[in-house]
This record gives C-alpha cells, sequence and structure tokens, in this order.
C-alpha cells in the first residue's frame, strides 16, 4: 500500500493565467439619487465620457423629462448632472438610446 504525496508546487491556484478580462469596463457612469426634504429628491449623474457635451446633455434631459437640472463641478467627481426628482431609469433609457452606451456600462444606484 503505497500512499502518493502530491506536488502542490507544479501548479499555483493563485498565479496570474493571463486571462485577464480587458473588455470589462473600470469608468461606468453612475446614476445615483439623492434625498433632499420631504418627499423631494435628486438625481446625479457622474462618469460621462469626456467626447460628450454635458450642457447638450443636460438640455436635452431637461426637456424630455420637464424637470430642472443643473451641472456641479466637483474636484473628485468632475462634473456632475444633477437634476430634480427622481429620473435614474429614465436616464439610463436616454443614455443607451441617444448616445448609444451600452447598459452594462451604466450603474444606477440607491432605494
Amino acid at each position: 500500500m503505497s500512499t502518493s504525496i502530491e506536488n502542490l508546487k507544479t501548479f499555483d491556484p493563485f498565479a496570474d493565467t493571463g486571462d485577464d478580462d480587458i473588455s470589462q469596463p473600470t469608468n461606468y457612469i453612475h446614476i445615483r439619487i439623492q434625498q433632499r426634504n420631504g418627499r423631494k429628491t435628486l438625481t446625479t449623474v457622474q462618469g460621462l465620457p469626456v467626447e460628450y457635451d454635458q450642457k447638450r446633455i443636460l438640455r436635452a434631459l431637461k426637456k424630455d423629462f420637464a424637470c430642472n437640472g443643473t451641472i456641479v463641478k466637483d474636484d473628485e467627481l468632475g462634473e456632475v448632472i444633477q437634476l430634480q426628482g427622481d429620473q435614474r431609469v429614465k436616464v439610463m433609457d436616454f443614455l443607451c438610446t441617444q448616445l448609444g452606451i451600452m447598459k452594462k456600462n451604466v450603474k444606477i444606484h440607491g432605494f
């Protein structure tokens, strides 16, 4: 009766295999909701690529959703679009249909 000892040095399960998924985006577009006072909410959109004109996007969003909005400049986050009300799903649909941004690149946060 012989017992075989497995040599664990031949295969490192934690070694880098080189199968890094390059198609996985690291810069997502984040759509968040912030509670104001009472039932009032703000929807924020951050992480839009710089090749898009934020002012034109804001103008189109305000017109389509019949809400007010503004662009806030943040030191860490860059330019953030703020819209009145809960517009998370509408903004995601707008980004996917009008701008051609893929759904997997958009993250919705809140509630």
